[in-house]
């Protein structure tokens, strides 16, 4: 079933990828992203937040391009070891950066992706304005990142099976917010026209893998919790494009 909803990420090793993803989604999500963000040979390419960098690979090797994959945590040299045994060294280039300091002339980027990292720093208003510096002109930033159905307002409208997971010490919900919140949070700045703002169509499934892959991690179960007890389907994956204006 995987080879016919996600085709690209059925050619990888399963266990190459929960491997060097946090939770072994990173393909999937990444590659629903590509469905709706045209990447053509030789683009630079931005992937901010990389984690361990395989959606980097992945990207190189299925569109020929060139690719920057930024984290502050991950070691780049474990990282260009990954890229180096994927015989992407050419094409994949791992730098240790935080998203606020980035290291690239203005303009340099033809796209910028970013996979579950988005909202860690996105959701200051300044940031997309900092970000467009980095793309050139008509350049593209989609992003994949959880998000809800319908917005929340205030902590009177977290259902109680939300709210461990909203107000998690480690790594609160409150900052997450629905497509249409995205919408115009991008938009306003007058920076990007949004080409594509919605639910992941895979957005079952993704969450159905993410159960079956992670229920033995004692560090996803509030999450876990949370989606077992989501009868109106509060929680869910969503893609946005936009074009540098």
């Amino acid at each position: 079933m995987n080879d016919e909803i996600f085709p690209l990420t059925a050619n990888y090793d399963e266990d190459w990828v929960r491997q060097n993803s946090y939770d072994g989604l990173t393909l999937y999500c990444l590659e629903s992203l590509c469905q709706v963000l045209p990447l053509e040979k030789d683009m630079r390419v931005l992937d901010l937040g990389c984690g361990w960098i395989i959606g980097s690979i992945f990207l190189a090797k299925e569109f020929n391009v060139q690719v920057w994959g930024v984290d502050k945590e991950r070691s780049p040299t474990g990282n260009y070891n990954r890229v180096l045994k994927a015989d992407c060294d050419n094409q994949v280039f791992p730098i240790r950066a935080d998203a606020r300091d980035l290291p690239f002339p203005e303009a340099f980027f033809d796209a910028v992706v970013s996979i579950d990292a988005y909202s860690y720093f996105g959701v200051d208003e300044r940031y997309l304005p900092y970000l467009c510096r980095f793309i050139k002109p008509g350049g593209l930033i989609g992003i994949v990142d959880g998000c809800f159905t319908r917005e929340l307002n205030s902590l009177s409208d977290v259902p109680a099976y939300l709210k461990p997971l909203y107000l998690d010490d480690e790594d609160p919900w409150f900052p997450v917010h629905s497509v249409d919140w995205w919408k115009n949070f991008w938009e306003k700045t007058g920076k990007v026209k949004v080409l594509t703002a919605e639910i992941l169509p895979q957005n079952d499934f993704i969450w159905q893998m993410y159960i079956e892959i992670c229920k033995d991690m004692e560090r996803e179960q509030t999450l876990i919790d949370a989606l077992q007890n989501d009868t109106e389907n509060l929680i869910a994956l969503f893609r946005m494009v936009g074009k540098k204006l």
